[in-house]
């Protein structure tokens, strides 16, 4: 007997066939199930989605194809998982089957029968100990909370959320997740909880005490991560047990938001400001958006937590008054830092007051000193890596651009290098100027690099109190390349092996090092009158979040002859966002920028989305861009029932990109916006197939690719 199915399998992007297909099965299957299916000359992987009533339109029943089977031993996907990836796909403008089959572990298509079966044999966690009495009680890793986080929790247990963790930078968040969590699993024995951080390079330490806390309690399998930094064999590893329910808890970045988790009960974002939690290629989904909407399909609380909110979802968490009736979401807050510690004292040093071409102040240098001799330790950070931006003829005027690239490629000088960080490309660094044979071609700008060679220049003959010379370390993408590298330099740092640490941002996001009482941003100007409305945004994060890596032990601070200290080198000291960070007060920055941004009708009080295109040539992706412009505005506006909803929509001319030509691709975007979410996704639901028209015109030969990103972050 026959058995109609619906099937989602992976399909090209852009494709006529952005749903699921049907196929024919031998057995009734239920959705979720994992089948093997035929498509063109290949077998897929696929999921089953719905059942079908019969044969496609217009083709035979004999014609339908048949699956080849479905995956044994493994459960059905769950139905909150299907809703969530069918939202998913639907409002980032995406074919089902790219995003569902995006969601699972590559070995699912890799395998054979008889290997998966062995793989599901060894997922199998140990079992738990029934007999291992309260997690919290009997864990001598809990320690007690503070009243902030006590009341925190208990409100967070009496209301329904989603909630947003507004906490101070060490005042405690992680010890208000591992609580929460704690709670839930002894609560509920088929509980599962999911906890996110932005970046991999986090995922170790939070890996390392949640397994403290609950592999005794659990088992060695019940904390599980889920991140791209995985090989194959390891992400099968844990989506199996997350899967089957071993696993009570699964600790991953963005793309964990679609672990399958059959008892998922709890969700955690921590540090849910981050842009990382933003996919840039492919489906550009939010992880952070998602965690909520699955929190209610699932019937999971939510927990958003940052000591810099998201303006969105510092918005969204507005308390309601006489003529506002709040946002969604339930705010906690935690103004404090644990152990009752102070936060830094921020110090700006005028620029304009210091000699020409000075890179550390002398008072940040004394600054930085003192704390040597103390035995106490500095972060100086930098949001460049590489030696310097660009190599520069003197003579002539040449600069080291990438020839594929409207860039420049950054110089390396630990390698003798020029790197494009766009596209890759490498050259060794020319003996002499290639344009004129200049031999003096000089470095222009500062990366990372050149700052911790000059910084152990203006640091030669200082000591620790040991009487050694002083050691500085610099942690950013290029020191960490090797696997283990991070994690290595990080336990120098907490051993206290190091006394100036020199990065990137990297070092500001969430690490507790307990040693560091002074911190430095050297020139953190560039994003203060920058053309992306976010940018403010993102500088105050970021320098909030980096002042939070000092004095974060009171201890050491109390017995230290003076307070923690963030320095900022600005040109502009008189900012109100400094002004703001001064006082380390976020509820003031974000109310000015919240009301900028209603006054210029910017999100989160409006709604945007960029369609980008790749081209040959810049003309070829600006004319596909306003060709679809041109033919949404013709042929939407005429449709029945869609004046309203175009009346509602602006659409803006086309545009290069910030960087226009990346690997010899030129790039375009075109913003769209509105003021009513519904009306945009309407709007860019019907517009697809307009997109899919105008790139079969032979005017637009030469466009490569183009991409919806519905609510970017850059523009």
């Amino acid at each position: 007997m026959n058995h109609w199915i619906s099937v989602a399998v992976q399909t090209p992007a852009h494709s006529s066939v952005s749903g699921p297909l049907t196929y024919r099965s031998e057995l009734p299957l239920p959705p979720g199930t994992l089948v093997r299916a035929p498509l063109g000359s290949r077998e897929v992987l696929g999921i089953v989605w719905s059942p079908a009533d019969g044969p496609p339109d217009g083709r035979a029943a004999e014609a339908t194809r048949t699956i080849a089977g479905a995956l044994e031993g493994i459960e059905p996907l769950s139905a909150p998982w299907l809703e969530l990836v069918a939202f998913a796909a639907g409002y980032y403008q995406r074919a089902l089957g790219e995003l569902a089959l995006a969601a699972l572990p590559p070995q699912l298509r890799e395998l054979s029968s008889t290997q998966l079966a062995r793989r599901l044999k060894a997922s199998a966690g140990k079992p738990r100990d029934a007999s291992a009495g309260n997690a919290i009680e009997k864990n001598p890793d809990f320690i007690a909370l503070s009243d902030q986080q006590t009341l925190a929790l208990a409100e967070f247990d009496s209301k329904p959320g989603p909630f947003l963790l507004f906490g101070a930078t060490g005042s405690g968040k992680t010890e208000v997740y591992l609580h929460a969590v704690a709670a839930l699993l002894e609560r509920d024995p088929g509980a599962q909880a999911l906890v996110m951080v932005p970046e991999i390079n986090l995922t170790p330490q939070l890996e390392a005490r949640f397994n403290a806390r609950f592999a005794p309690r659990y088992g060695d399998r019940s904390v599980v991560s889920l991140h791209s930094g995985m090989t194959h064999p390891q992400r099968l590893k844990s989506w199996l047990a997350a899967h089957s329910g071993a696993a009570r808890i699964v600790l991953g970045t963005r793309m964990a938001v679609f672990a399958s988790m059959p008892g998922l009960k709890l969700i955690v974002v921590d540090e849910e400001h981050d842009p990382s939690y933003k996919q840039q290629e492919g489906a550009r989904y939010s992880a952070r958006d998602l965690a909520v909407y699955r929190g209610r399909l699932d019937g999971a609380k939510v927990l958003l937590g940052s000591a810099t909110p998201s303006l969105e979802s510092w918005h969204h968490s507005r308390p309601a008054t006489v003529d506002d009736p709040g946002g969604r979401y339930t705010r906690l807050v935690m103004p404090g830092r644990i152990g009752d510690a102070g936060f830094p004292k921020v110090r700006r040093v005028d620029m304009n007051h210091q000699p020409m071409k000075t890179v550390f102040s002398a008072p940040l240098l004394d600054a930085i000193r003192a704390r040597v001799a103390r035995g106490e330790q500095s972060m100086v950070f930098l949001n460049r890596r590489g030696y310097a931006p660009v190599l520069h003829c003197a003579d002539c005027g040449w600069k080291s651009e990438c020839p594929h690239c409207s860039a420049f490629r950054v110089f390396h000088k630990i390698d003798r290098t020029l790197r494009c960080h766009h596209c890759g490309f490498t050259e060794r660094v020319p003996r002499a100027c290639p344009a004129c044979g200049n031999i003096d071609i000089a470095p222009l700008g500062r990366g990372t690099e050149r700052l911790e060679e000059h910084l152990a220049e203006l640091l030669e003959g200082d000591t620790r109190p040991d009487g050694t010379p002083i050691r500085i370390v610099r942690i950013d993408a290029d020191t960490t390349k090797l696997k283990g590298a991070l994690e290595s330099q990080l336990a120098q740092v907490h051993s206290g092996e190091v006394d100036v640490l020199v990065g990137t941002q990297m070092i500001a996001k969430g690490h507790d090092f307990r040693r560091i009482t002074l911190v430095a941003a050297v020139n953190p100007d560039g994003a203060l009158f920058s053309s992306d409305f976010r940018a403010p945004e993102r500088l105050f994060s970021l320098l909030m979040q980096s002042a939070g890596r000092a004095g974060r032990d009171a201890a050491l601070v109390a017995a230290s002859d003076s307070a923690s200290e963030m320095w900022i080198q600005t040109f502009h000291p008189a900012h109100p966002l400094f002004e703001a960070l001064k006082k380390h007060d976020y509820p003031a920055f974000a109310a000015r920028e919240l009301q900028e941004r209603q006054a210029a009708a910017m999100p989160p009080f409006s709604f945007q989305a960029l369609v980008r295109a790749e081209a040959r040539t810049q003309e070829v992706a600006q004319g596909f861009l306003n060709a679809a412009s041109t033919g949404a505005q013709d042929t939407l506006a005429a449709r029945e029932g869609f004046e309203e909803v175009m009346a509602r929509i602006t659409l803006y001319g086309a545009v290069p990109m910030t960087v226009q030509r990346v690997a010899n691709v030129e790039r375009a975007q075109m913003l769209v916006e509105s003021g009513s979410r519904a009306a945009l996704q309407r709007f860019l639901a019907a517009w697809q197939e307009i997109l899919r028209q105008t790139r079969t015109d032979p005017a637009h030969k030469g466009l490569i690719r183009w991409a919806i990103d519905v609510d970017p972050l850059t523009i």
